[in-house]
């Protein structure tokens, strides 16, 4: 089960490590660490698979980056349909600047 929570909010290896260290719950990763690890995944993605094939597949992803984002719906969108890097690192670039003050996402 944390084998499948993982995909799209690696985050959770550091809150389960941090609450069995403390007994307290770690807060949720901000936009900024959303979009970076994104982009992070996708970077990677592309090195490995190549830059269509690695586009291609991180569309999958995107909707769990971003997953519990209120009114997220129109960027998800944007970001299955692009197909060239500086398109999709745009559209991140919005998401990050447009949700930045959004207080917990869960």
């Amino acid at each position: 089960m944390i084998g499948r929570a993982s995909i799209g909010y690696p985050w959770i290896f550091r809150e389960i490590k941090h609450f069995f260290n403390t007994g307290q719950r770690l807060a949720e990763p901000t936009i900024k660490e959303r979009v970076d690890t994104c982009r992070i995944h996708l970077h990677k993605s592309i090195e490995w698979k190549g830059p269509k094939t690695g586009i291609f597949e991180m569309r999958r992803h995107y909707a769990n980056y971003f997953k519990g984002i209120p009114h997220f719906k129109e960027y998800r969108m944007k970001l299955v349909k692009l197909d060239q890097l500086h398109a999709i690192e745009e559209v991140l670039g919005e998401i990050e600047s447009n949700f930045a003050n959004l207080e917990a996402i869960y």
